[in-house]
């Protein structure tokens, strides 16, 4: 019983921070939309790619939110208030320094890293049952892939 307390509190950490994710990337299309990027053909690749993230991130969290309840758990709602602080913080710096393709991009590598380390930080629990464990896998192998992708971007801006 205490085990599956933990395995549905990473679960849920796991899920808020896809939620953090999403909302980070729905805020990054904001600023694409708001800023002139250099070519059209760049802000649209950078909007399909950002959409392409959100969805990942809706389905991943559908998938945690379903074995959260099968532990007999609620699954969370909401964003997690690390999340909201480092938004409200970008909101702030982004008042004095503007949008700006790289800044962008620098503030959604920030984001993988997040989401990288907290799955890999679930991924040490070594009750986690292997059904779960191999959800968390596969979900952070597309993570890994995104924040590659990302950084890739970055650092050609």
């Amino acid at each position: 019983m205490e085990n599956n307390k933990a395995i549905i509190e990473n679960l849920n950490d796991l899920v808020q921070i896809n939620n953090d994710r999403i909302v980070g990337y729905e805020n990054a299309l904001k600023q694409i939309e708001e800023e002139e990027i250099k070519e059209e053909a760049v802000h649209t690749d950078l909007r399909n790619l950002f959409l392409g993230f959100i969805d990942d991130s809706r389905r991943f969290k559908m998938q945690l939110a379903k074995e959260v309840q099968v532990l007999g758990a609620d699954a969370e709602t909401d964003t997690s208030t690390s999340g909201k602080l480092h938004r409200a913080w970008m909101d702030i710096k982004t008042t004095f320094t503007g949008h700006s393709e790289k800044s962008i991009l620098e503030e959604c590598e920030f984001g993988e890293d997040a989401i990288k380390k907290a799955y890999e930080s679930a991924l040490e629990d070594e009750d986690v049952p292997v059904y779960i464990r191999d959800i968390l896998n596969a979900q952070l192998s597309i993570l890994v892939d995104a924040h590659d992708e990302i950084k890739l971007l970055r650092d050609s801006a």
